[in-house]
């Protein structure tokens, strides 16, 4: 029997998953992951890095994609809050250009799956976070590629509050276009 449900997006490929939390007055337990559970599901691809980072709010950080070693990601929000996003880059699908967000927490303790094909990026929402992902295949930089956070073609609606001081990376700031793509 499977410990996660699992929601398709309307962006084929990305999915938004939620285990099943077994919890007692000491706290809870749940799987991250479960390549059976996931395989039934799905999405049958091996991980081979873990990468984990943290910020604090208003931090940015995306859109990233790897043009050399693609990636497919599951991403979780361990401590705090993000605002996560992923842009459609296939150029042969209906959603090209299209992106989708979801809200991770720790509290509500929800993954994103993420294929190949997909720029990424989050937003830090709590005043910090820690944020978890698997990777399909390692990291190359010098297979590096983004496109601007703020894309206007692309037209992902950051939930940027009053009270938040943006924090981008030069680098981030520095991305065209999907239309340079």
């Amino acid at each position: 029997m499977s410990k996660i449900t699992v929601e398709t997006c309307e962006i084929e490929g990305l999915k938004v998953i939620t285990p099943k939390v077994f919890g007692d007055a000491r706290g809870y337990f749940m799987e991250t992951y479960n390549k059976n559970d996931f395989y039934e599901a799905g999405i049958d691809v091996e991980f081979v890095q873990d990468n984990q980072s943290a910020s604090t709010k208003g931090v940015l950080r995306g859109l990233h994609f790897q043009t050399k070693h693609p990636q497919d990601k599951l991403v979780r929000c361990i401590n705090g809050e993000v605002f996560d996003v992923a842009v459609d880059l296939r150029k042969d699908s209906k959603t090209f250009g299209k992106w989708f967000g979801v809200k991770l927490t720790a509290e509500n303790k929800k993954q994103f799956f993420i294929p190949k094909g997909f720029a990424h990026g989050f937003l830090v929402l709590s005043d910090y976070a820690e944020f978890a992902y698997k990777c399909t295949d390692f990291y190359d930089p010098t297979g590096e590629g983004g496109i601007k956070w703020d894309d206007p073609d692309v037209g992902v609606e950051w939930p940027i509050t009053d009270d938040m001081k943006l924090n981008l990376s030069e680098r981030d700031t520095k991305w065209g276009g999907i239309g340079e793509l």
